[in-house]
């Protein structure tokens, strides 16, 4: 992590505590570094007049004053950004949950008092409808992380009667489904679109090699062909 993107984080961190003190240890564990290297930190974060207040034995506090651009919302964006939050808060994985939290901290830093009060309470939620979480053999952290490298992918698969085979695939999109992850590809061995469940994907490996087509490309076709098949089962 770059030290300039770490400060930033050091910085959401402390927003997300709501002024309550965070200790240097609890802040190291979380960016994974060491204690002396966020005392320099803190000090780099003074040195550009940001308000960080620390006291020994007790942890380091954002006080007010820290100039952010502003953000204007009306009241239907507050209310959709802070459900969307919280969908992810519960159903999304370890990585976003706790980004989440960053974004609604983020938020609230740059909204205007009367603003930021009304976004903090509103009142939707996205509770879980099952106990079930998302879990397979490649976390969803690496199936986004393959998404974006818009290469081919080999990955070793169990469909539903518990038949292993290994395929070449596009990936195209990850789509959440309460706790199930479903990942678009177009499939070489099938020469078609399948919808791969995230749980049955056993080993995924990133091939040196980027896809034959662009995945805006890939998703157009795939839209198209479903359309066809709609108005086809319709006629």
């Amino acid at each position: 992590m770059r030290r300039a993107d770490r400060l930033l984080q050091i910085v959401q961190i402390l927003r997300r505590a709501n002024g309550q003190p965070v200790s240097a240890d609890k802040i190291a564990q979380e960016l994974e570094v060491t204690k002396r290297t966020i005392y320099r930190d803190m000090v780099a974060l003074e040195s550009i007049n940001v308000p960080v207040r620390g006291e020994a034995g007790i942890g380091y506090i954002l006080e007010g004053g820290l100039d952010l651009p502003p953000l204007i919302f009306n009241s239907t964006e507050l209310e959709t950004l802070m459900l969307g939050a919280r969908w992810v808060q519960v159903h999304g994985d370890v990585d976003q949950q706790l980004a989440a939290k960053d974004v609604i901290a983020k938020i609230a830093a740059v909204l205007p008092e009367e603003l930021k009060a009304e976004f903090l309470d509103v009142p939707l939620y996205a509770p879980a409808r099952t106990k079930e979480r998302f879990e397979g053999h490649v976390g969803s952290d690496q199936l986004r992380a393959a998404l974006k490298s818009e290469k081919i992918l080999n990955i070793s698969y169990r469909n539903e009667a518990g038949e292993e085979s290994d395929r070449r695939v596009w990936p195209i999109s990850i789509g959440y489904f309460d706790f199930k992850r479903l990942m678009l590809c177009w499939c070489e061995l099938r020469q078609d679109f399948r919808a791969f469940r995230a749980d049955r994907i056993s080993k995924l490996e990133v091939l040196d090699q980027r896809l034959p087509r662009s995945r805006d490309a890939l998703k157009r076709e795939w839209w198209e062909l479903e359309v066809r098949k709609r108005e086809s089962l319709s006629s």
